[in-house]
């Protein structure tokens, strides 16, 4: 991979992006493009430099991933991540076509190395963020069960009933009754 990207672990949202953002220009680097879990720049960075931009970011929670296998399994989770919050991007492709491209790997390779280090297969992930998303959606009342299983392209409700039920152990309309605050951050999946 490129020394000139930077991947970057525990990114989830456009929050994270911002604050990588920010830690990067207050070490004085600007960045080309900072995306969920990576962050291109225009030249490498001097080794002082990385170690202070390392130390800030894990002050904030994230972790400049060096291993190339780590960064292999960031990209996939990220990427599992950003298709399942596009919408538009689950109408055009698959799951694994989506990882591949992203990834520049066989699908094959990478559920492989995903597994044997996540311990989880890159579908059940897949599940456990669409999972969340459905806890999300929930959450804030804004859909029905039906609508909710729609948006996140379910075959019916039965199906979104069943992996939410696998997975939280209760049905989405009981989650819903209880608005305890349930929500899981996406980084803890």
């Amino acid at each position: 991979m490129d020394s000139s990207r930077i991947i970057i672990k525990n990114m989830v949202c456009p929050r994270c992006i911002a604050t990588v953002r920010d830690i990067f220009m207050k070490c004085g680097v600007v960045p080309v493009d900072v995306r969920l879990g990576v962050v291109s720049l225009s030249s490498p960075l001097t080794e002082e430099r990385k170690g202070l931009i390392r130390r800030r970011l894990e002050d904030a929670g994230f972790e400049m991933l060096d291993d190339s296998r780590m960064k292999c399994v960031e990209q996939i989770r990220v990427g599992v991540i950003e298709y399942v919050r596009s919408l538009e991007t689950q109408e055009k492709v698959r799951l694994s076509d989506y990882l591949q491209d992203k990834c520049h790997r066989e699908y094959s390779a990478l559920s492989k190395l995903f597994t044997e280090v996540r311990g989880m297969t890159v579908e059940r992930f897949c599940i456990l963020q669409k999972v969340e998303l459905a806890k999300e959606l929930l959450f804030y009342g804004e859909l029905t069960v039906s609508e909710i299983a729609d948006r996140l392209h379910y075959s019916s409700t039965a199906h979104l009933s069943s992996q939410f039920k696998d997975v939280t152990g209760m049905s989405p309309s009981q989650f819903r009754k209880m608005r305890d605050g349930r929500l899981t951050s996406i980084d803890q999946i």
